[in-house]
């Protein structure tokens, strides 16, 4: 596969995560104090810990909890190293979000991990600081995990920005319409670094449906992080 200069260029010059002047206009500073914003991060901490599935999926914002069932983050919980200790690092608070940076202790030693809550103390976002995927392959999962349906999967390789505008039923909605326009999905092929180094880099995912094999551009940032894929403005 191949991408024509003038495509790349395209590509990598599209604003990513500005806000527009009438949108900067209704941000204001969150309601939620420091300490409120602690109890919130220690509850969800403690549910990690002791893989409280239900306690975790309440302490979810309703676009996130709307979208996933209980099970589905009690069966992601079971999958997890068991935690020995946890502690919050430092709250942040922000226009209409907080910051949370925390450490939780494993066998392995400690992991660092970033949550944002919104005006009410639920969980918004959230990565885990230390894992970062060669671009490649974080790309072929990410569109796997849209296939397959896994939304909360597919949404945890995203910039936090990106998870804050695309709810996991986002998701759903945009590839449902994706595969249901182009004949329905038939299996994820190959991926391809168009462009790689710098504040943004690109990913072409070929991906086969009924009608036609498409290339799904999967834009990172620095870090290995998702920032941005074509049919988060295609399909509304």
């Amino acid at each position: 596969m191949k991408l024509s200069a003038a495509l790349l260029a395209i590509a990598l010059s599209a604003p990513m995560g500005l806000i527009s002047p009438a949108a900067a206009e209704q941000l204001t500073r969150t309601e939620l104090t420091p300490a409120q914003a602690t109890a919130a991060a220690e509850l969800l901490l403690e549910a990690l810990k002791n893989r409280q599935g239900d306690v975790m999926h309440d302490a979810l914002a309703a676009p996130v909890q709307t979208s996933v069932d209980m099970n589905t983050v009690q069966a992601r919980l079971n999958q997890r190293a068991a935690i020995d200790a946890t502690r919050v690092v430092s709250v942040t608070p922000g226009y209409n979000t907080t910051t949370i940076d925390a450490v939780v202790t494993t066998a392995s030693g400690d992991e660092g991990v970033l949550m944002v809550l919104d005006e009410d103390g639920k969980l918004l976002a959230w990565k885990w600081s230390d894992r970062i995927q060669p671009i490649e392959t974080t790309a072929l999962d990410f569109t796997r995990d849209l296939a397959a349906g896994r939304w909360i999967a597919a949404r945890s390789n995203m910039s936090l920005q990106l998870q804050e505008e695309l709810a996991p039923g986002d998701l759903e909605r945009k590839w449902t319409k994706l595969s249901q326009v182009s004949g329905g999905f038939r299996k994820v092929k190959d991926a391809v670094i168009a462009h790689q180094g710098g504040d943004q880099q690109l990913v072409l995912v070929a991906v086969a449906f009924g009608q036609a094999t498409t290339n799904l551009f999967v834009i990172f940032d620095a870090s290995g992080r998702i920032i941005n894929v074509d049919i988060s403005r295609d399909f509304v």
